[in-house]
């Protein structure tokens, strides 16, 4: 008996949320407007165009965990 309250409460949470992010999101009520390099490609194309530009260096292979290549110098101080 009390299931069908619950779930009429759950899915009736989803539909006030649902309009007042439908409301408030998407036709702005509250005034605003979006970016115009949002809307259009303008923003894409430029970051776009900066990555390309950029040189593609590189150091050396990075061994993630050296002790397991055993591939270090231990130097042993020989002076004593």
């Amino acid at each position: 008996m009390s299931g069908k309250y619950i779930v009429s409460a759950i899915v009736g949470s989803f539909a006030v949320a649902w309009a007042f992010d439908y409301y408030i999101s998407d036709k702005k009520l509250f005034g605003g407007e979006f970016c115009r390099p949002w809307m259009t490609n303008e923003w894409w194309d430029e970051t776009d165009k900066k990555f390309r530009s950029w040189p593609r260096t590189a150091g050396p292979p990075v061994v993630m965990n050296p002790i397991s290549r055993q591939n270090f110098i231990v130097k042993v101080d020989t002076e004593s």
